[in-house]
């Protein structure tokens, strides 16, 4: 196994794409912590292997070092730090304040650099990694989430100036992620029939799975990228078919 002996944190990693990246992350060998607010309905576990949870609220300097610390006592190392957890509401601009707005940057972006400033020191020990998760909202117009796009897109920024400030010990790249389908998906896009619809608009013709995440993440952690830094990897399944080809009334496949 590729990540054998290699200890791994996946922030958010109780549920959804974080649950996903920490099986991929058992699945390969490595020995995982998951942490959260809450603990998980049911232990995170994949191949006999489970992660260990500890509860953290990222937003809080002070847990987030002492978890760090934790980490540093009980396995003596960190290979790869993933910062998953993040999300959003749907509020447009106008129907919220800006201190509303501001916490959803403070969870999307300054959660994710407390997170690796406060693992770093491991992390340079190990000549470990930051995995960024990022969203392809941070690149296009994100009416409903765009305090989420913004923070995205000033996230995947930071992760390249960060690759080359911590270079050449830690590797940071990011997964700039789009549709995936977890048990929160009806609250994006509706009922079966409306995840089934938005599935369609994806070339691939599927939103993606956890589980491909997860894969793409062991990726960056393994020495199979030990020459990928300041990366920004498209994990959205071919992306989305431009609006104007199926507006235009000419030039349309038979």
């Amino acid at each position: 196994m590729e990540l054998d002996g290699r200890v791994a944190v996946v922030t958010g990693g109780t549920r959804g794409v974080g649950a996903g990246i920490a099986r991929a992350f058992l699945g390969a060998g490595a020995r995982v912590v998951v942490c959260a607010r809450r603990p998980p309905g049911e232990p995170v576990k994949e191949a006999g292997r489970e992660a260990e949870f500890v509860p953290v609220d990222l937003r809080d300097p002070a847990a987030v070092a002492d978890l760090f610390a934790e980490v540093g006592e009980r396995y003596g190392r960190l290979d790869t730090l993933v910062n998953n957890a993040g999300g959003t509401p749907y509020r447009l601009l106008g129907e919220g304040e800006a201190e509303r707005h501001a916490r959803v940057v403070e969870l999307n972006l300054t959660a994710p650099l407390t997170a690796s400033l406060a693992a770093h020191g491991l992390l340079r020990e190990s000549r470990g990694s930051v995995v960024m998760i990022g969203s392809v909202s941070a690149t296009r117009p994100s009416p409903g989430t765009a305090a989420y796009g913004a923070a995205k897109a000033g996230l995947e920024n930071l992760a390249r100036s960060m690759a080359v400030e911590w270079a050449p010990y830690v590797r940071v790249n990011t997964l700039v992620l789009g549709m995936v389908r977890t048990e929160l998906s009806h609250l994006h896009y509706g009922d079966e029939g409306g995840i089934e619809a938005v599935a369609r608009t994806v070339p691939l013709g599927r939103l993606a799975e956890p589980s491909d995440v997860g894969e793409a993440a062991v990726f960056l952690a393994s020495e199979r990228a030990g020459y990928v830094s300041g990366a920004a990897l498209l994990v959205h399944g071919g992306g989305e078919r431009p609006a104007f080809l199926d507006a235009a009334t000419v030039n349309k496949e038979s």
